[in-house]
């Protein structure tokens, strides 16, 4: 049996392909560079939503949807900030996503999560929650609620690029658990919720942030090379090192590295980051001959949120804002099957007695 269901086909989908051979994913046959170039994330969730959540979907058009969803979002905002406000930042995620409504549609879930992530963030800094803006985009309206001021272009595209290229990962842990909650015909917050749930663990969701810890204890180390071995020989995990599935290029991470770079002086930290990967491939080709440990895109991924601005204790909840689009398409797309996902077990337990 394959382990954590390796290899088993569990739907059939139209909305992603990834081929690691050929480091590339394709979103509705669509590459990752012709995104970020021509689509944005409104323009990917369009993509995305086309044919689930309405037709004729563009850029203009969800960018405008979100924007009056944000707004209806933030109208109800004392529903669930009291109960949410003062606790762990993921707990209070889970507080918020809980109050929404079972009627609520896909636009009105990504426009919640877009203002609890800023509202909880000012909340836990001690400033005032802001009104959302609805002319701009979802990358331009959540730095600006979270940091009281326009955020300059050059961020405001590297944190549109993050979202555009983390949308959508195929059959990861949170999208089937949306698509398990989906086929049971529970509403899209339900979905939405438990995705959440699934994301929220180290081994998904919850890396960007101790990748960065990784990086800043790598750039502190005396001796980055001794460091390494000693991590490798111990089996410590290498945050930001290693993927399921890519097994050297991750185009998403490309993206990200070229937004970073359009962000000058601020990302210093990128001539470091390649040193560490370099590192990375040289230890453990002494250490694990024949093995191998690329980067993956947390690496990426948490230089680039760092860099917009965000703390790091809430890089999983910016992640999020992105993949719900994800999840929801997955879920709405699950649930034009008609079929309840139930998977079989095999029993390894004691005889049962004769």
């Amino acid at each position: 049996m394959a382990q954590g269901l390796d290899g088993i086909i569990a739907a059939e989908t139209i909305l992603s392909h990834t081929d690691p051979t050929r480091g590339m994913v394709w979103v509705r046959g669509r590459d990752i560079p012709s995104l970020v170039a021509s689509h944005g994330f409104e323009g990917t969730v369009a993509l995305l939503w086309e044919g689930f959540a309405g037709t004729g979907l563009t850029r203009d058009s969800v960018t405008a949807t979100f924007g009056q969803a944000r707004v209806a979002a933030f109208s109800t905002v004392s529903d669930w900030l009291p109960n949410a406000a003062g606790r762990p930042l993921f707990e209070g995620m889970r507080q918020a996503l809980a109050a929404q409504s079972d009627a609520a549609d896909a636009a009105a879930l990504v426009g919640a999560i877009s203002v609890i992530v800023p509202a909880l963030l000012r909340v836990k800094a001690g400033a005032p929650v802001l009104e959302p803006d609805p002319t701009l985009t979802t990358a331009a309206d959540l730095l600006r609620m979270l940091h009281g001021v326009a955020s300059a272009p050059a961020k405001v595209d590297a944190l549109d690029t993050y979202f555009t290229v983390m949308a959508e990962s195929g059959l990861s842990a949170s999208a089937f658990t949306a698509r398990v909650v989906a086929s049971t015909r529970a509403s899209l917050a339900s979905a939405v919720l438990a995705a959440w749930c699934a994301f929220t663990g180290p081994l998904h969701g919850g890396a960007p942030g101790p990748t960065l810890d990784l990086v800043d204890a790598a750039e502190a180390a005396d001796d980055l090379e001794a460091w390494l071995e000693a991590k490798l020989r111990t089996g410590e995990r290498l945050m930001g090192f290693g993927h399921r599935v890519f097994s050297g290029n991750d185009p998403r991470a490309a993206a990200m590295r070229q937004a970073l770079q359009a962000m000058g002086p601020e990302v210093g930290r990128l001539a470091f980051a390649s040193r560490l990967e370099a590192a990375v491939a040289a230890a453990i080709a002494r250490v694990k001959p024949g093995r191998a440990l690329p980067p993956n895109v947390e690496i990426m991924a948490a230089l680039l949120l760092d860099a917009v601005g965000i703390p790091r204790d809430a890089f999983t909840l910016v992640f999020a804002v992105g993949r719900c689009a994800g999840w929801l398409a997955h879920a709405m797309e699950q649930q034009k099957t008609g079929r309840m996902i139930r998977p079989t077990s095999r029993y390894v337990g004691p005889e049962a007695p004769a």
